[in-house]
């Protein structure tokens, strides 16, 4: 069994195949999905899917890159979405992305630590994202956990050794995507060898990133096994060790989410 801990099955590039895709990913032995929110005003779609999909869970949130849309959007508001719906299972996904030019670094950072609050004051999981921002990640969680503990997750993590140390340190997980898999990723194979067994997840981010095996390709649920299987050869594991490993960590990690 493995569970999927990042896709985005309200994308269009699945209207077409939903049904099939979910099918895929449980023929494949992906019991289990979390498909992530990127606009809390689009939380509609996503708990319709949720509703539709037993297997399926979600978060509510808003993604760094559209930061600046849902400024308005408080943790109160946050909260109050994630209590009043069982399929709600996570925060975020939130966090800094300074690789792309389009929002500000301070609109970014505001709505992150509004989504840090919402984390701790549910417990739930915090989905984040980061990308160019190493430095400000780092300083930022180790500020807030010194205000309080919360769960968190660097997800799709691709970031150097200083900000895994970091999360791992803070009481993070690391989740890692297709990008483990490509052949140039050495590096970021090497940070997995780091991690404490106990703090790794695996991921799709579907539509995106398409492990080696399906390069190129649409990501899906279902090609999650094939990032399973690199990191459990990337540390000297079998492919059922790491279902295991990844799967009981996604339920501790996922505490509201139930076994399907």
């Amino acid at each position: 069994m493995l569970i999927d801990t990042h896709c985005h099955l309200d994308f269009a590039d699945f209207d077409q195949e939903r049904d099939e895709i979910v099918k895929r990913a449980h023929d494949s032995g992906v019991r289990q999905m979390v498909t992530i929110s990127t606009r809390v005003r689009k939380l509609d779609g996503l708990l319709a899917i949720t509703e539709k999909y037993p297997s399926v869970f979600c978060s509510v949130g808003t993604h760094p890159n559209s930061a600046n849309e849902e400024l308005d959007i408080q943790t109160e508001d946050l909260v109050r979405f994630a209590d009043a719906h069982e399929k709600i299972v996570a925060i975020g996904e939130a966090g800094l992305d300074y690789f792309y030019d389009t929002q500000t670094p301070e609109d970014q950072k505001t709505g992150f630590r509004r989504h840090i609050a919402a984390a701790r004051e549910t417990s739930l999981p915090l989905v984040i994202h980061s990308r160019s921002a190493d430095e400000d990640m780092a300083e930022i969680l180790t500020e807030e956990t010194a205000k309080g503990v919360f769960p968190f997750i660097l997800h799709c993590f691709s970031a150097g050794p200083e900000l895994a140390r970091t999360g791992v340190e803070l009481g993070g997980y690391l989740s890692f995507s297709g990008i483990l898999t490509f052949p140039k990723s050495d590096e970021l194979r090497d940070i997995a060898k780091t991690i404490p067994h106990d703090r790794l997840l695996v991921e799709t981010d579907a539509p995106y990133l398409a492990p080696k095996r399906w390069r190129g390709k649409r990501n899906e649920p279902s090609y999650v096994v094939n990032t399973a299987e690199v990191l459990a050869d990337t540390l000297g594991l079998s492919y059922a060790e790491i279902a295991r490993i990844t799967t009981d960590n996604a339920f501790r990690c996922f505490s509201k989410m139930p076994r399907i």
